[in-house]
């Protein structure tokens, strides 16, 4: 992406973000409204039982990020379901795990939008396909979701093509239909994807994130929400304009978060998961999302698990709830002592995973198989 001025990618999304702060600071006038800790994440749990996400809905069973995968998620039994946002050219959040949505619809199957693929360059990595900043609304309601990882869940290929890409409102109005119909408050935990890349494109996530919650009555500390990110500075911003909980993601620790990197920070997920980086993340969030390893490292050389880490008591102490990803059924997902065969699509001794991670003591799983997650947890 080239600049008319000069100025750098980097430095535009840089001074983005700092705007972005600096407005939230003045708009937020106030932390006390919108306060974090545990208290505002106990306020999401109707009980001491461990919450189950539907991680991009029921994902192991319909493709990800369709109202019908939220849908089977919640008639699982999932507490919350989980959309990611990215926005379309006309400001509109939708659905999608990225915003390159080559491998998650049939858009390489209309010729019309054929000239539109091309290569960008998202966090600091090349990518060569259709993208969801390029199409109106309009025009990605034409697209159907189709699935992900076709290798591994071959089964979800018979729903290709049969349900289009959902926005932000569907998933709200689908979670307070099924609310009422199963007589169960169903939630939703909103990730803002690549927040920083948005906002230096002049579609920022976080606005019209904020501005729907509030305009569904959900930016108050009962309501069933939580918001999470990747990066860092857009929760601390949001920390100051809602009052629902936000949970810090960590990647590899190796890693550092986009707009930690692009200001040419230090911090990385790993220092995130000390001690003293978890009490640092809890003065903005409310709780953490780690992957699974964090807390139940594998051996590199054999998969199998390794004794369990301090990890989710390190949270706690922080006063952080402890939600980690992702668990799913199958063998490539598993440790290898829970892989059933050497077929990496069959399932796997997934109950056992979910029931050790209880043990542990996390607050939540994000899920691809809800129903599984439900089953180990009526265990407890």
């Amino acid at each position: 992406m080239s600049s008319k001025t000069g100025t750098t990618p980097r430095t535009l999304s840089i001074l983005a973000a700092l705007a972005f702060l600096i407005a939230a600071t003045v708009a937020g006038s106030s932390l006390a409204t919108a306060s974090s800790g545990s208290s505002r994440a106990a306020d999401q749990k109707a009980d001491a039982r461990p919450l189950v996400i539907g991680h991009r809905g029921a994902s192991g069973y319909r493709p990800e990020h369709t109202l019908a995968s939220y849908e089977l998620a919640a008639r699982m039994g999932a507490d919350y379901i989980e959309p990611d946002l990215v926005s379309t050219a006309d400001g509109v959040l939708v659905a999608r795990h990225e915003n390159e949505i080559g491998g998650t619809t049939d858009v390489a199957e209309h010729t019309e939008f054929a000239s539109r693929r091309t290569t960008k360059t998202i966090d600091g990595v090349a990518i060569t396909g259709w993208f969801t900043e390029d199409f109106t609304l309009a025009e990605l309601k034409t697209l159907r979701a189709k699935e992900r990882i076709p290798a591994i869940r071959q089964e979800n290929t018979i729903y290709d093509g049969r349900f289009p890409v959902p926005t932000f409102q569907e998933v709200i109005d689908l979670s307070k239909r099924l609310s009422r119909e199963l007589r169960r408050p169903i939630g939703i935990y909103p990730e803002t994807k690549h927040p920083t890349y948005f906002r230096s494109l002049g579609l920022p996530l976080e606005e019209p994130l904020v501005r729907t919650l509030r305009n569904n009555d959900l930016d108050r500390r009962n309501a069933k929400v939580f918001v999470q990110s990747f990066e860092v500075s857009n929760l601390k911003a949001l920390n100051s304009q809602l009052r629902v909980p936000l949970v810090q993601l960590l990647g590899a620790p190796s890693t550092k978060p986009w707009d930690v990197a692009a200001a040419g920070g230090a911090t990385t997920y790993g220092d995130m998961a000390t001690p003293a980086g978890l009490a640092e993340t809890a003065t903005y969030a409310d709780g953490v999302g780690p992957s699974k390893d964090y807390i139940v490292p594998r051996d590199p050389a054999t998969g199998a698990s390794l004794a369990p880490t301090s990890f989710v008591d390190d949270a706690h102490a922080a006063g952080l709830q402890v939600h980690p990803y992702t668990f799913r059924n199958e063998n490539t997902f598993l440790p290898a002592e829970l892989r059933s065969s050497a077929n990496p699509a069959d399932w796997g001794d997934a109950i056992s995973e979910y029931e050790q991670f209880f043990r542990l003591g996390v607050d939540g799983v994000f899920s691809d198989q809800p129903d599984t997650a439900v089953e180990a947890r009526a265990g407890l």
